[in-house]
């Protein structure tokens, strides 16, 4: 898409006229003839212009990157009858920063030559991007006439927020009927040792312990657990966030996201994932690489959408979630809403774990005594609405920029063994 080209005059030119009219004005003679070589001179101009024959598209070098890594814009430059003077400025949204050259730019481009300018863009931020937007300035050689125009030659660019240290991912209570690295509670065909049994016609010569049957006079065969996979679900909580400084707790939540799909997949699980907020979306489970990056793409496209028309909803609707899945809520908790929704999931009997995104770290230190005392306030009633999920025998654990993601699934994996325990 190109805007059409509008030829303006120069400000020279236009003081030329301006000579004209005020010698006219005040019957001066001499003024006349100061002024008319230099209007002569621009209405040659004028009539000689001709617009920039100036083609331009658009390259990128990869269009996928990882949040912090730099991407080469190319922008192709081809004229026919050349442009003697060109100022042109490549577009960069926010959350993209020329890390190394000039922008704007100022060139020339001769009669059938091709200029290619190359830009190196820093990615400072995850998400969804179109690059190469072209705003143009040219001026005749005499430098009255100046057109601007801008060519659109966007190119899709994605950012992917950068992978957290994981050393061990959340087990799930159950798992699914597929070939995994989930040892299950069931018993059949694996290398997982669960007991032994006597032997009964049927059973495999392979199974038998020798020793344990030496032992007893008789046939004992071992039985193990089998290695299944699981369904996990993401569940993103987008009612609300706290941001500051160009960062946010949605930034963690989707780097978390990343981190935790990445390190599933790889183990042959199934991965979906659920945004509750002021839109309803949600990606049934799935495994392989395809499944990465509709996930990923996805959250890309994630953001807080202020909807009042939702203001009573409070449940997911039963056909988001499969049953046996574990759900791995990521939220500030800041929206009631979520919170209901959380407890409605623990209550219908998911293997529900949830990571606390902090949003301490997003406040503004408080002004005042009022202040602090409003702060104190909203804090117990945090701790009071985490005693909740804990009577209820969810696991949760805070989690915020100083401490390591891994740090924060060790402590779900101490809550949940200990739970078990204490539950038998």
């Amino acid at each position: 898409m190109t805007r059409s080209l509008s030829p303006k005059v120069t400000a020279y030119a236009g003081l030329t006229g301006a000579g004209l009219l005020a010698a006219l004005a005040l019957r001066l003679p001499e003024l006349v003839g100061l002024a008319a070589p230099f209007a002569l001179v621009a209405t040659l101009a004028l009539s000689l212009a001709r617009p920039p024959d100036l083609d331009v598209d658009v390259e990128l070098e990869r269009e996928r990157v990882l949040e912090g890594d730099e991407v080469e814009a190319v922008v192709e430059l081809r004229s026919a009858g050349g442009v003697p003077h060109l100022e042109l400025l490549l577009e960069l949204q926010r959350g993209l920063e020329l890390s190394d050259g000039d922008d704007p730019v100022v060139l020339r481009v001769g009669a059938g030559e091709q200029r290619d300018l190359r830009f190196l863009v820093a990615c400072t931020r995850w998400g969804a991007y179109r690059l190469g937007r072209v705003i143009m300035r040219a001026r005749d050689p005499l430098g009255f006439v100046v057109w601007e125009w801008h060519v659109d030659r966007r190119r899709p660019l994605k950012v992917y927020p950068g992978e957290e240290f994981v050393r061990g991912l959340l087990a799930p209570l159950e798992t699914q009927v597929f070939s995994g690295n989930h040892v299950a509670r069931q018993r059949g065909e694996g290398i997982e040792f669960a007991d032994l049994r006597p032997f009964v016609p049927g059973d495999r010569m392979r199974r038998v312990n020798w020793r344990a049957s030496a032992r007893r006079g008789e046939l004992w065969v071992n039985e193990h657990h089998p290695e299944r996979n699981t369904d996990i679900v993401l569940f993103l909580d987008t009612f609300a966030e706290e941001s500051r400084e160009g960062r946010s707790t949605l930034d963690l939540a989707l780097r978390a996201s990343v981190s935790v799909t990445a390190g599933y997949l790889r183990q042959k699980d199934r991965v979906g994932f659920v945004t509750f907020g002021g839109m309803l979306n949600w990606l049934r489970p799935a495994t392989g690489t395809t499944q990465l990056y509709r996930i990923v793409d996805s959250l890309l496209d994630t953001q807080i959408v202020l909807n009042y028309a939702w203001k009573d909803i409070d449940v997911l609707p039963r056909r988001t979630l499969p049953p046996h899945a574990m759900v791995i809520a990521l939220t500030p908790l800041l929206d009631d809403r979520a919170a209901s929704a959380l407890l409605d999931l623990s209550a219908r009997g998911f293997d529900l774990s949830i990571l606390e995104i902090s949003p301490l770290g997003f406040l503004e230190p408080p002004a005042n005594e009022a202040a602090e005392v409003g702060l104190a306030l909203w804090s117990l009633r945090r701790e009071a609405l985490r005693d909740r999920f804990r009577k209820a025998g969810v696991p949760l654990a805070l989690w915020d920029e100083q401490r390591p993601l891994a740090v924060a699934l060790e402590e779900v994996t101490t809550f949940r063994r200990f739970a078990r325990v204490a539950s038998a």
